[in-house]
């Protein structure tokens, strides 16, 4: 065999090759490229899409504090038992959760500069549903673990055969970089394999992103089906450290407000994402936070308080995180692109519909050049064939 012919077997192996990578379940694929676009920016899309979800600030004052926050609602609704407290965008409202008498869950909408309870939602809202659609496909959690979730993070090791191969099949991939070749009047094969190209040489870091994200979620799936610990949870306080006289016990909002003041001691540059208030006498008040290190997730930073003394009882942050809880807070900043605000997600946003289409383009190739020719087959070459 000549090395004219043992070069085409070769190509057309890996052409082959990084379809088969590529084609399972390639529907599914698309949806789950496309669902996790949108999931970027459903902060953005919740905006645009419901006008409760809007923080408007008329007389440009500054937003109230969370114990601020926590007593409004607590007033709204004084039978109602909150258990805890989201913050999002500067744009976006607070979300204060609780249930009540009436609400076995529901979600409080909160202006933070106007102090208005501007929508009661006891339904999913849209950042969740589209999270968990994208996350798990729906599917439900049994024992610590959710097949869908498997589902999803396995896909992470096709894209990265599909990556790999992709570039071992266009040689010199590097030079679509540098020189735009998209040819429209030489077919819709011609034309659909340039623009494959060209989007899979442009989308190459992305992908790649995606396929290292993918395979931390599938290990921390693993962890989590084997009871792994990753982030220790607080441990309960001890129960002669809670007060037997009968003193008059702090509400919500006054235990929030010692919570954060102690927060801000320990970490002075925290900024609060979410709060989880204490579900018995020796349960501790969580805060989950960020700091300045961009790179890192929005619940980096965990301060547990005591909420009968006000006495920090655990911390964590970046600084005395180990390798395993470093990469869990940095690999969401970096598949859903928040790491630099509204701009990055907006970026991950179009590289995620991009890789979209090449899911749809690079299965209409695999099938123009692989199925198609051997359906085109006269009948007398197809039996050679097959005997």
């Amino acid at each position: 065999m000549n090395n004219t012919k043992r070069s085409k077997l070769t190509n057309r192996f890996w052409f082959q090759l990084h379809g088969w990578f590529s084609l399972p379940l390639w529907i599914l694929f698309c949806f789950i490229a496309l669902t996790g676009s949108i999931a970027s920016i459903s902060h953005e899309l919740t905006w645009l899409t419901n006008p409760n979800a809007r923080a408007t600030n008329p007389d440009s004052v500054s937003a109230k504090s969370p114990d601020d926050i926590i007593q409004i609602v607590q007033q709204a609704h004084p039978s109602a038992d909150i258990s805890g407290m989201s913050t999002f965008e500067p744009y976006l409202v607070n979300a204060v959760l609780f249930s009540d008498k009436d609400k076995p869950f529901a979600i409080a909408y909160v202006n933070q500069y106007t102090g208005e309870i501007q929508e009661i939602n006891t339904g999913t809202t849209f950042i969740t549903f589209m999270r968990s659609l994208h996350g798990w496909l729906l599917f439900p959690w049994h024992h610590g673990y959710s097949v869908g979730y498997y589902l999803v993070s396995l896909f992470s090791l096709l894209l990265m055969g599909a990556v790999v191969t992709g570039m071992i099949v266009y040689k010199k991939f590097w030079r679509a970089f540098f020189q735009f070749k998209l040819r429209f009047h030489q077919g819709g094969r011609t034309f659909l394999s340039d623009l494959h190209r060209l989007c899979g040489v442009w989308s190459i870091w992305f992908m790649i992103i995606m396929s290292l994200t993918g395979l931390w979620y599938l290990i921390q799936a693993v962890m989590w089906h084997n009871d792994v610990e990753i982030d220790p949870y607080p441990n309960i306080i001890p129960v002669e450290h809670i007060p037997m006289q009968k003193t008059s016990v702090p509400n919500a909002a006054e235990r929030v407000k010692t919570a954060l003041a102690a927060a801000k001691a320990t970490y002075p540059d925290f900024e609060l994402s979410y709060m989880m208030l204490p579900e018995h006498n020796r349960d501790t008040l969580k805060l989950y936070g960020s700091g300045n290190d961009i790179f890192y997730d929005n619940f980096s930073y965990v301060v547990a308080v005591d909420p009968w003394s006000g006495n920090v009882t655990h911390e964590l942050s970046p600084d005395n995180m180990n390798l395993t809880q470093s990469v869990m807070h940095i690999a969401d900043p970096l598949h859903f692109g928040y790491i630099g605000g509204l701009w990055t997600k907006f970026i991950w946003f179009f590289f995620g519909l991009v890789l979209s289409g090449m899911m749809l383009s690079g299965f209409l190739m695999w099938r123009k050049r692989v199925i198609t020719p051997k359906a085109k087959r006269p009948a007398t070459q197809n039996k050679e064939v097959i005997s």
